[in-house]
């Protein structure tokens, strides 16, 4: 049976952080839904990319528009075998919506693999489901994780941290680590 992913995002995601996973997922026979509150099949959600041009912090222009290809409303978590958060803007203002942070708690109740990348850490901090835990996350984030009970660690933008069902990366150079440990999570060997 193909695995099936279930990938959060929005307006202002950053544009790397949905778009390799989606089709990285998608070229290995994976399924991948993606999904934003308010949006249906077929709409698109606005891409950023962030990039680091000599600012005490990250620049953000625009990227690319994004094709919804699931209704929000529509989704059932028990279809799903796993859960990929995307990083940038968008994780600051999805994650307000309550059934976000339900997807979140189902995924974490049952122990199934969850992703989250950069930003995408603010999703999972309001679920009250991180205490104890060790994550990384963009180094902003870091204070949210640790008032949520995570035990923060950082590391190289290119690595990941993985605890139990839970893999995170800081950013998106990280995309090979972090997309490595998600599918050894779903049960699926490559090479």
């Amino acid at each position: 049976m193909a695995k099936k992913v279930l990938m959060l995002a929005g307006d202002f995601v950053e544009d790397y952080e949905v778009m390799v996973p989606y089709q990285a997922l998608l070229s290995i026979g994976v399924e991948v839904d993606v999904v934003c509150p308010g949006k249906r099949k077929n709409e698109t959600i606005a891409t950023a990319v962030h990039d680091f041009v000599g600012f005490q912090t990250y620049a953000e222009l625009r990227g690319h528009n994004f094709v919804i290809n699931k209704s929000f409303d529509e989704i059932k978590e028990t279809d799903y075998h796993g859960l990929y958060i995307c990083g940038g803007r968008s994780s600051e203002y999805i994650r307000l919506n309550n059934r976000v942070i339900a997807i979140v708690k189902y995924f974490f109740e049952k122990n199934l693999p969850v992703a989250a990348i950069c930003h995408g850490i603010q999703v999972i901090t309001p679920a009250q489901v991180l205490q104890g835990r060790t994550l990384t996350a963009y180094p902003a984030v870091g204070p949210e994780v640790t008032l949520a009970g995570g035990n923060y660690k950082e590391v190289d933008v290119d690595k990941a941290v993985v605890d139990g069902h839970l893999v995170t990366s800081p950013a998106w150079p990280g995309h090979p680590a972090i997309l490595r440990e998600f599918y050894k999570m779903l049960g699926i060997t490559i090479g």
